[in-house]
């Protein structure tokens, strides 16, 4: 096999049943990237479904959206299971994005779809602010045929970035968030950034660690 018979273009080929995960944190082009794969499917004639989590509505239910602008129709639903109910035999590609926010039961969801020949194409964060898997994303990663990591540029140092680091202001200076301050989903650029390793900072965990 020839390195260019197994660059992108042979994966998408070869993987059209099975799980492939797009990960990162935030700002990394996650959104971008899954909608960039299933707009080309339908010129192959495949019939995609995209859907959203209900509980995230930054920038509307109704589609896939990227930061930059792009996106792609879909479904919002409230539960892992909706899915399972609304995907009929035409469907051949499933999209979902901002899996993070989905419940414990979207990796079994994932691999139901796979087993009935769907192409299951799932983008989101693997890791919170405190730099700890995001919900099922952790077990969907282990279940994935492929996971392509992408990443960010550190809001400090401009390098790589792996992380997602939550900002709060108190008395009108940014500092980062508490272990234990919560996830929040709006205003996502005024709250969080990307960070690399060398600058993530999670005050209070390495208390909680110890706990």
């Amino acid at each position: 096999m020839t390195e260019r018979d197994n660059g992108p273009e042979f994966r998408e080929r070869a993987m059209e049943v099975g799980i492939e995960v797009i990960c990162g944190p935030m700002f990394s082009g996650k959104s971008n990237e899954l909608i960039r794969r299933i707009r080309r499917l339908p010129y192959k004639g495949l019939n995609v479904m995209a859907f959203t989590p209900r509980l995230d509505n930054r920038r509307g239910g109704d589609s896939v959206n990227s930061e930059d602008g792009m996106s792609f129709p879909a479904v919002s639903v409230s539960s892992s299971l909706e899915i399972l109910t609304m995907v009929g035999a035409g469907v051949d590609v499933v999209a979902i994005d901002e899996g993070n926010f989905f419940d414990k039961q979207l990796p079994e969801v994932c691999r139901i779809l796979a087993s009935q020949g769907k192409q299951v194409i799932v983008a989101g964060l693997d890791k919170n602010f405190r730099g700890e898997p995001f919900g099922p994303m952790g077990e969907l990663k282990l279940e994935a045929d492929h996971v392509d990591t992408l990443h960010a540029f550190c809001a400090v140092c401009k390098r790589p970035a792996s992380r997602t680091q939550r900002m709060k202001i108190i008395d009108g200076v940014r500092i980062p968030a508490n272990y234990d301050d919560p996830i929040i989903l709006v205003g996502a650029q005024e709250a969080y950034e990307a960070r690399c390793r060398e600058h993530h900072e999670v005050p209070g965990a390495s208390e909680r660690t110890r706990t």
